[in-house]
């Protein structure tokens, strides 16, 4: 009857515990059908990823193409195919560009690497693409050399313009001091007392456009080594070069200039000048992307402007205006705000004829912001010119409009080098609240850790081991560390997200310059969670470790006793060293980044306070890989070792002396190896199996990692304290308790005694963990014996 009752109790524990696993998988690819279904929702609602052809992208409800191809889907060519002409080969050009040819100047050249000559692609007055003649320089001059020559007031200029213009045509080879020297000349034949011709000027305008393609850092170089305004006087140059055109304009791909004279018309001039750029196809300017009107009663943008700047000139005798329009920031180094993103950033010049001191115009302007409206939400802006002075931004005379049509609107009362700084904030893809399966199997586990630790304390005396020491500080980090999960890891700073960065909720009184185009609003609330998770974490998986040395010590090292002061030991690595680990970490990005407000944000994520996920190009310095990854990647493969050897010398060793059936010996030894797999944290590779590419499986292993991992304290529980001889004899005191209160509150029956009898039995029916090691012991004689430490060991897995 006993075996009966025994077997009647595995098979309701395992009908129980099959019906949990198959509500939990339920849930599980219930899941993952929505995800798919919500996925399939959403693509077929958006623009197809193969839209924008040719390495085009869609932005803001159109594809953005490359300065190769243009169109509505970027399948249109924009360029001239590789060509061959005077001996020189030059490889694809896009139009409007000069490109460099593929032969360069020889190593015993001054000219050394540099091409030896250049190529313009251009539109005819058809609108076909065609190849200009090819400008061959000379390979004994190079821009320190030019340099010097200019400084002559009989240098031939034109000369001088076409060689500068060679020698920066391939932008990615300009350094520092190539773009010093390359500014001065260009400088020095806009210089008005120069006299230069006006093909002169227009080359050197290409130089200046082919400038403005080099890179940030080599700009931020000159910024900060050069000892003369270079940068300052080319600006100031291309303002009074922008009066001197006429009613013609100059376009290059990187900056626009545009004139308006009114000297033929009557005495009094106009009262407003209107100029717009239009946005193109690509990020580059095009000819037909600038316009100029007069007499006009205001700013007048659409869907297609993408700046416009209205001159409001008071005094009525102006009769030029000129107008500058700048592609990037790069020749405006700033020393208080700093450009992290890599959104085009327009800068718009307006300058009159006026005197100095008689500057009466006032602007107007509107600029459509321009960012990636899928990543960010813009936070704010800044409207700000260029003070020449200062060599930096300022705010003096300028303020925001507010506005209700989309754009960006300043208001300045005098006329230079304006901008608009705006600051963005991530549009964090915050995730939603913990799922179900999520709750319930952290519950669980909260439930039965806590459950686990007053049940190692209460019976603390009648277990005189080690073992229990271990397992209630495994508990207890684990238990810390689920209540930090489930009511911590989510950012408070989901809740303060605006919706889609509307910019009437932008502080229009405010116009202070910022520090940086992108911000973060500080949570250090966040940032202490994540450092705890990462603590207890970190303990957890230390204990998992220090418990896997116990056994093996216990188990396979029997006869050698435990070296003095072990639990102190234990406890000192086990609580000490993860958080030496976290206050290292921790220190080392605030030492490197504490300048930096958002410095947190190094260390930690923002959609969740866990820790930062590393970039690409950023792996070996994040703090996730040698904080984390690689401590806990040493602790899982020793665990690992540990739990072989165990299992093939402990649990799985053959008894000769075992009486029971076959059936049954292998359910024990599955149990005992579950059990001391539970407490090495085994289930914790399955983490490894999430990394895969395929989105599919990755979701699987990840359903199957959250339900191995979020029941951990729950499997524990189970393991080492309900199959205890003394929760279940303690379990059937209360059980035999309670109904002999119900017996006395209801009618007499004389089926109470019987079935307080039953429940009793089945209690004391269930296999205890001494029972269940004795498959250990190898022979009859031992299974008298009072258990030893390394028996007491086996009797807590």
């Amino acid at each position: 009857m006993a075996s009966c009752r025994a077997w009647n109790l595995r098979v309701l524990v395992a009908v129980v515990c099959g019906l949990l696993t198959g509500i939990i998988l339920g849930l599980g690819i219930w899941r993952i059908v929505i995800r798919i279904q919500r996925g399939k929702s959403t693509s077929s609602s958006s623009t197809p990823t193969e839209f924008c052809r040719n390495g085009g992208t869609w932005e803001n409800g159109r594809c953005i193409c490359t300065e190769e191809w243009k169109g509505l889907r970027c399948t249109i060519a924009n360029f001239c195919e590789n060509s061959t002409y005077m001996g020189f080969t030059f490889a694809r050009i896009p139009v409007g560009r000069y490109g460099p040819s593929l032969q360069t100047c020889g190593k015993d050249t001054p000219n050394a690497g540099n091409p030896m000559a250049v190529r313009l692609c251009s539109l005819s007055l058809y609108g076909e693409i065609e190849l200009q003649k090819v400008t061959i320089g000379n390979c004994n001059e190079n821009l320190e050399t030019l340099e010097k020559q200019v400084k002559d007031v009989t240098a031939p200029l034109n000369n001088i313009s076409s060689e500068v213009q060679i020698l920066t045509s391939d932008a990615n080879k300009l350094t520092a001091e190539n773009i010093t020297s390359a500014t001065r000349v260009v400088g020095q034949i806009f210089n008005t007392s120069r006299n230069a011709s006006p093909e002169a000027k227009k080359v050197a305008i290409v130089t200046v456009s082919q400038l403005l393609d080099a890179s940030e850092d080599a700009f931020q170089r000159v910024a900060a080594t050069a000892n003369d305004d270079a940068l300052t006087t080319l600006i100031e140059q291309m303002e009074t070069y922008s009066l001197s055109l006429g009613n013609q304009s100059v376009v290059e791909p990187n900056i626009a200039i545009q004139s308006a004279n009114f000297s033929s018309e009557n005495a009094v001039g106009p009262s407003n000048v209107r100029f717009s750029v239009q946005k193109g196809a690509s990020s580059s300017l095009v000819s037909s992307s600038t316009f100029i009107h007069t007499n006009v009663d205001g700013l007048n943008p659409d869907a297609q402007t993408e700046l416009q700047v209205l001159l409001n000139m008071t005094k009525n005798y102006t009769k030029t205006c000129g107008f500058v329009v700048y592609q990037n920031d790069k020749l405006f180094q700033s020393k208080t705000f700093t450009a992290k993103s890599d959104f085009s950033q327009k800068i718009i010049s307006s300058k009159t004829d006026e005197n100095e001191q008689d500057q009466s115009a006032s602007v107007d302007m509107v600029f459509s912001p321009k960012y990636n409206q899928k990543e960010f939400q813009l936070y704010s802006y800044a409207c700000v010119y260029w003070n020449l002075s200062a060599k930096d931004w300022d705010t003096y005379g300028c303020q925001k409009d507010k506005g209700t049509d989309g754009f960006l609107r300043c208001r300045c009362n005098h006329t230079t080098n304006f901008a608009v700084l705006m600051t963005f904030k991530k549009d964090y893809q915050y995730p939603k609240s913990l799922d179900i399966l999520s709750n319930v199997g952290c519950a669980l586990s909260i439930t039965g850790l806590a459950l686990t630790v007053i049940f190692q304390i209460v019976t603390r005396k009648v277990r005189k081991t080690s073992v229990t020491w271990v397992l209630v500080n495994l508990c207890i980090s684990m238990l810390i560390f689920n209540l930090l999960f489930v009511f911590g890891i989510e950012n408070s700073n989901k809740n303060l997200q605006t919706s889609d960065g509307d910019i009437n909720n932008i502080d229009f009184d405010n116009n202070d310059i910022p520090r940086t185009d992108t911000i973060n609003i500080p949570n250090p609330m966040c940032t202490a969670i994540a450092a705890l998770l990462h603590y207890f974490l970190l303990v957890t998986f230390t204990w998992n470790a220090l418990s896997a040395a116990q056994l093996y010590y216990l188990l396979i090292r029997t006869m050698k006793p435990l070296p003095r002061h072990f639990i102190l030991f234990i406890s000192l690595i086990g609580w000490g060293v993860p958080a030496i680990v976290v206050a290292i970490t921790v220190g080392v990005i605030y030492s490197q980044n504490g300048n930096n407000p958002q410095w947190e944000l190094d260390y930690r994520q923002e959609k969740i306070c866990w820790l930062a996920i590393p970039e690409p190009n950023g792996v070996i310095k994040s703090p996730l890989l040698w904080s984390f990854i690689v401590p806990v990647t040493i602790i899982l493969i020793s665990n690992v070792v540990m739990f072989i050897t165990i299992s093939i010398k402990v649990l799985w060793k053959n008894n000769q002396n075992l009486t029971s059936t076959k059936k049954v010996s292998s359910m024990k030894k599955i149990v005992s190896t579950l059990s001391v797999a539970v407490v090495f944290g085994i289930t914790w590779i399955l983490a490894y199996l999430m990394l895969v590419n395929d989105d599919s499986i990755r979701i699987v292993f990840s359903y199957i990692f959250c339900l191995f991992n979020t029941t951990q304290g729950l499997q524990i529980f189970i393991l080492y304290t309900v199959r205890t001889k003394i929760f279940q004899s303690e379990a059937s005191k209360v059980l035999m308790l309670l109904s002999s209160i119900g017996r006395r509150k209801s009618l007499p029956s004389v089926t109470r005694p019987r079935l307080r009898v039953k429940m009793y039995n089945f209690l004391r029916s269930l296999p205890t963990l001494h029972e269940r090691f004795r498959l250990l012991e190898t022979s009859p004689s031992t299974e008298e014996i009072t258990l030893s430490e390394s028996d007491n060991a086996k009797e807590s897995i």
